[in-house]
């Protein structure tokens, strides 16, 4: 059967039910969105403040390949294994893009027995969060544009507003537009420009806001252009000039709310928010992941794709913002990653090949590596099962990570669900159990922000250095002074520990070069955009959506 084959014949549970058995959450916290999916009151999240935080366990991977590692997979699977062993536990995921949906993946809600339902509608529109974002992102673009339209009392420069508009599909005929033609009507002619919504800094907001007042507070502190005075004079316009941000704020209202559903085995699951871990944090709401400590002896949750992007994201901006932290990590593996970074190509992912898999290793050591030695983290291999992986490939595998001291289990949770991944549930228990919490940044918040960068370029990307124009080097360095202790968030390829997508393994000795920077003052962070990556992806050559229909009962097809 089909990812969504499995998931449609589910036998869910109306999910009011679920979560007060379960959990004991008072029917009337929650706004039901149907029977199975519901949101979860923020007043009653304020009631939970003084209790005992759960266990925080973050699911990582290796660097990605076409092929899929399973990381959502292996963090519903690993959720509901620990539910199996007799352990409390939440998951706390993103919500699914539409772009990425209809482009690449066609679905993210997990696989095999491993899922959260219902998967077709978290895959869709789910509770319209993402719409509510992209909503309240083009509320403040459209204020920006009116205002200069309406005689611009703020003396906004209009070739330096930094505030484009953003659309949840992969579009790449929006990456760059004009706007305002057609006469005096219709404002002023100017470039412009869309970004696909989980770039857009108000899904960011929305991930670390820890409250209604602290969101619309980041809210106003956007910085949306610069007005027309000198360099020297020169000063930023933000979203509370504009007196945007109560607005903003109130279109965000229901979206702030974390979403609860449920596994296939029926088993609660937080899904909110959802920023890419390239071109933004990649981590799900603080709200959620906080809600889901406080009701659940363990949470696990995932950080976008590889560990030298999400998880270190995860840590040096949601973890450093918020406070959370932490007591293990798991790395998701797979014979078909490692061998892809060995230089297979596609046809070669499902044979057998061993010399392959043994030179791709080295992605896996260094992330290994990053995670113990950079985050300070235990950490637990989980080598995702797929029916073409062979005995050798496996065994080679895990020997290479025994020899080296490295926690390693072969985890079914795709095919077998929880059961198929209670050895892992076991190991990720007693390394929480044993941990001393050595946890750690990769920078301390007092460096420079070209520091940061080099830091996180050297240490855990294995870059010789970090190259920018001098122009970029200013504007780093005025940052630096005017909002000390910004993290850093670097928007880089996700399939290569260098700027190049081309380079597997692990390479080392290159530079990386900052093409861009952007300040997110609302978010709190500053991003570097490096080598050529794109905040709005194209469609491939075939995107999934080819492939997803309805019939005429309604039932959905093609999702996986």
């Amino acid at each position: 059967m089909s990812d969504i084959e499995i998931a449609q014949a589910a036998t869910m549970k109306p999910i009011l039910d679920l979560a007060n058995d379960i959990l004991g959450i008072p029917k009337e916290s929650m706004d039901p969105y149907g029977h199975f999916k519901a949101k979860l009151s923020l007043e009653y999240i304020e009631t939970l403040k003084d209790k005992p935080n759960g266990k925080l366990v973050l699911v990582t991977a290796m660097s990605p390949t076409p092929a899929g590692e399973g990381k959502t997979t292996t963090t519903v699977g690993l959720s509901d294994a620990l539910n199996f062993i007799g352990k409390k536990t939440i998951a706390a995921l993103r919500e699914p893009s539409l772009g990425p949906v209809f482009g690449v993946k066609g679905g993210a809600a997990g696989g095999g027995h491993a899922q959260v339902v219902p998967m077709e509608d978290i895959n869709l529109h789910f509770t319209g969060d993402f719409h509510a974002i992209s909503a309240a992102h083009n509320l403040l673009s459209a204020m920006i544009d009116n205002h200069i339209h309406q005689g611009n009392e703020l003396n906004i420069d209009p070739r330096l507003i930094q505030w484009k508009r953003v659309v949840d599909m992969n579009d790449r005929a929006l990456r760059k537009i004009t706007i305002g033609m057609g006469g005096v009507a219709n404002g002023f002619v100017r470039e412009d420009g869309y970004d696909i919504v989980v770039a857009s800094e108000v899904m960011a907001i929305l991930c670390l806001a820890t409250s209604i007042e602290d969101l619309k507070a980041r809210l106003g502190r956007i910085i949306v252009a610069y007005d027309q005075k000198p360099l020297a004079e020169r000063k930023p316009i933000f979203a509370r000039d504009l007196k945007a941000d109560g607005a903003m704020a109130v279109l965000l209202k229901e979206a702030m709310k974390p979403n609860v559903v449920q596994t296939l085995e029926n088993n609660i699951a937080m899904i909110h928010g959802g920023p890419f871990a390239n071109i933004a944090h990649g981590c799900n709401s603080f709200q959620a992941t906080n809600a889901a400590l406080k009701l659940a002896d363990y949470v696990v949750t995932e950080a976008g794709f590889g560990a030298d992007l999400g998880a270190e994201k995860f840590v040096d901006i949601k973890c450093r913002l918020t406070g959370l932290v932490p007591q293990c990590a798991v790395i998701v593996a797979t014979c078909k990653a490692l061998k892809h970074h060995g230089g297979a190509s596609a046809p070669e992912y499902k044979t057998e090949q061993v010399e392959m898999l043994k030179k791709g290793l080295c992605n896996l050591d260094r992330h290994i590596n990053n995670i113990q030695e950079n985050y300070g983290l235990p950490c637990v291999v989980s080598v995702n099962h797929f029916y073409h992986d062979t005995d050798a490939e496996i065994s080679t595998v895990l020997d290479h990570l025994n020899k080296n001291k490295v926690p390693a289990v072969l985890a079914k949770h795709w095919k077998d669900g929880g059961k198929g991944a209670a050895q892992l549930a076991e190991m990720v228990v007693k390394m929480v159990d044993e941990c001393n919490n050595p946890f750690k940044f990769v920078y301390p918040s007092e460096d420079d922000l070209l520091t940061k960068i080099t830091k996180v370029a050297t240490k855990i990307y294995g870059a010789e250095a970090v190259t920018a124009t001098d122009g970029i080097k200013k504007k780093l360095a005025r940052w630096s002074e005017e909002f000390p202790g910004m993290p850093v968030c670097i928007a880089k390829t996700q399939v290569s520990f260098s700027t190049d997508a081309s380079k597997r393994g692990a390479p080392s000795g290159f530079k990386l070069d900052i093409r861009e920077v952007r300040i997110a003052n609302g978010a709190g962070f500053v991003v570097a955009v490096c080598g050529d990556l794109m905040t709005m992806p194209g469609l491939p050559k075939c995107p999934a959506a080819e492939s997803i229909d309805i019939t005429k009962e309604g039932k959905i097809l093609g999702l996986f």
